[in-house]
């Protein structure tokens, strides 16, 4: 009885390794300020990217991807805390006080910790900005690296320094910008060089971040082909947020003459105070108020020189994964935090409802799945952890709140789940996109905005007070509010049905 116990226990062990070896590989690649249509092969002509068109090409595209907003001027962080939790915007917000607080119960209900305990080896490098410790949720760590670059880039105590200094006419607005921000005043502006390694950033340690991701998991990839363990490896980039620095090789790609200015350009935004994108904001600091076209240009060069910097690593990356023969059962997903402005509307950042800061890349890839197809229904790009979740054989649990993607990746006709795409920026903006339509809510300034991103996909023309789209307004602001209730944003917009703002 003994042996035959023993042997029924090796056979069972057997069983559950087997199971666990043949489970799918995840590898998770997460860029930075990277806006959905900042890769050549989705469109973009400008920006030069052939490692990422033919990742694209590999897989399914979802060309309205979003992210749902956030809580703070960091939109990264409410980003990676709600894919990191598969929490709601406002529920994620709450929920980084369990993290706060080291409970045991929220850390364990965590995207890697859910994926460790179907079997998976996991792996973390890059950018993490979120509350809870990447050490803590991640069985492996390398280079954990902050929100940006801590060095001559940060922007600390602005508001304080411009309340102090500027309003009391001791100095201008420039003469209190750190370096590299308020820039170029003119073609013959030499303050910053993005390949100046003295200035730390993405130099800071001798080599740039990106090549840095891209060495640690061509490592882990190596270590991970000798094992049985499927794994789960968390690639996130700091690029191309800003300082936006690359090697020389990159930037002379680009010529700012050759860059085209965007077609929504203008010099400022005109409520840019009473929604919280003004001077003293961070992002938009970067360049000069009013804008330029010539500093947009010279920031979108610097922009796109980063991209095909980034383009490298990832292919680098893919390559890897390719020698060491796991692609036959590897998945990879690919999106960025958030999308970004960069010149668009006056903006440079990502705090605000345009489709150009709220909407990002994102690909699913995996060996059964169809290549080269788009698909163009509303998601959120948090989508991915439950998509994950599926693959590893985890039941989504209560808590997540968002849907796999797997279902729309095989069957292309398949309905949205989404009644409507929410958006939010801390109590100054919301946002409900539906029906080929976007209404933008703009609390603190008393007004509306209303697209039909059908015919007007880049948000030009603002329909609020054209009496032919009242009801269509209406009906908006009812599914916004609706939204709200189920996502316990609390900010009260009930003022505004039946308003002509």
């Amino acid at each position: 009885m003994q042996k035959i116990a023993i042997i029924l226990c090796l056979l069972a062990c057997f069983s559950c390794s087997k199971k666990e070896k043949d489970k799918p590989n995840i590898v998770f690649i997460f860029t930075d300020d990277q806006t959905f249509d900042a890769v050549n092969g989705l469109g973009n002509k400008q920006v030069i990217t052939p490692n990422l068109d033919k990742l694209f090409q590999s897989g399914t595209t979802f060309s309205h991807a979003y992210n749902m907003g956030s809580w703070s001027g960091a939109v990264c962080t409410a980003s990676r805390s709600m894919i990191i939790s598969g929490m709601s915007v406002w529920n994620a917000n709450k929920n980084r006080e369990n993290w706060h607080q080291k409970d045991s119960a929220s850390i364990a209900q965590t995207w890697p910790k859910l994926m460790e305990s179907a079997g998976y080896d996991t792996y973390m490098t890059g950018k993490w900005h979120v509350d809870v410790p990447a050490e803590s949720i991640f069985q492996k760590t390398v280079h954990v690296r902050p929100g940006m670059p801590d060095d001559a880039f940060k922007f600390a105590n602005m508001g304080k320094v411009f309340k102090e200094q500027v309003a009391t006419g001791k100095k201008t607005y420039a003469e209190v910008m750190p370096n590299g921000y308020n820039r170029p005043l003119s073609p013959t502006d030499n303050s910053w060089s993005p390949t100046d390694t003295s200035k730390g950033g993405y130099w800071e340690g001798g080599k740039h971040w990106s090549e840095v991701l891209k060495d640690d998991a061509k490592g882990f990839i190596n270590e991970a082909s000798t094992k049985d363990n499927p794994f789960f490896m968390y690639l996130a980039f700091n690029a191309p947020h800003d300082p936006r620095q690359a090697p020389q090789e990159f930037l002379d790609l680009y010529t700012v003459d050759d860059i085209e200015i965007p077609e929504s350009f203008q010099p400022d935004y005109p409520l840019h105070d009473e929604i919280g994108v003004g001077p003293k904001l961070r992002d938009e600091a970067l360049a000069p108020f009013p804008r330029t076209e010539f500093a947009i240009k010279t920031h979108l060069k610097e922009y796109y020189a980063l991209i095909s910097h980034l383009d490298h690593q990832i292919g680098e990356i893919v390559n890897e994964l390719e020698e060491k023969g796991l692609m036959e059962n590897t998945y990879i997903f690919l999106t960025a935090d958030h999308g970004l402005a960069m010149g668009k509307h006056g903006l440079l950042g990502k705090q605000n409802m345009y489709d150009h800061s709220m909407r990002v890349p994102l690909l699913v890839a995996g060996p059964d799945l169809p290549k080269g197809q788009t698909n163009n229904e509303d998601v959120f790009l948090q989508d991915i952890m439950a998509t994950s979740l599926e693959l590893a054989q985890v039941e989504k649990p209560a808590f997540v709140e968002f849907n796999s993607l797997l279902s729309k990746v095989k069957n292309p006709e398949e309905a949205s789940k989404l009644n409507g795409v929410y958006g939010a920026y801390l109590a100054r903006q919301r946002m409900m996109r539906k029906d080929g339509y976007k209404l933008i809510v703009y609390p603190k300034a008393d007004q509306t905005l209303l697209f039909d991103m059908t015919e007007d996909p880049l948000e030009m023309n603002n329909l609020s007070n054209d009496p032919a789209f009242q009801d269509k307004k209406q009906e908006l602001l009812t599914s916004l509010i609706s939204r709200q209730k189920e996502l316990n944003d609390e900010l009260d917009l009930s003022s505004f049905l039946n308003s002509n703002r």
